[in-house]
């Protein structure tokens, strides 16, 4: 399976949100580490999977009362 891997800055041009809004507020709280994105080689440089924030993304539209868990459930409010 082919993934496509992106940057801060090109997941910011394709989902609209700032590139600094996506370091500060997303990563850690919504963005997963190993799920949503990893760090190749151990590095700080981090790379987000676009396959797996689709599918969140649009898994969520049809839950709008979801609360998202830390380990990639959710909660139904």
């Amino acid at each position: 399976m082919s993934l496509t891997y992106l940057t801060t800055d090109e997941l910011s041009s394709i989902i609209k949100y700032d590139s600094r809004t996506i370091r500060e507020r997303l990563k850690d709280s919504v963005l997963l580490e190993g799920v949503h994105y990893i760090r190749p080689f151990g590095g700080r440089k981090i790379l987000y999977i676009w396959e797996q924030i689709e599918h969140d993304m649009s898994s969520m539209v049809k839950q709008p009362f979801a609360i998202p868990m830390a380990n990639g459930g959710v909660c139904h409010g």
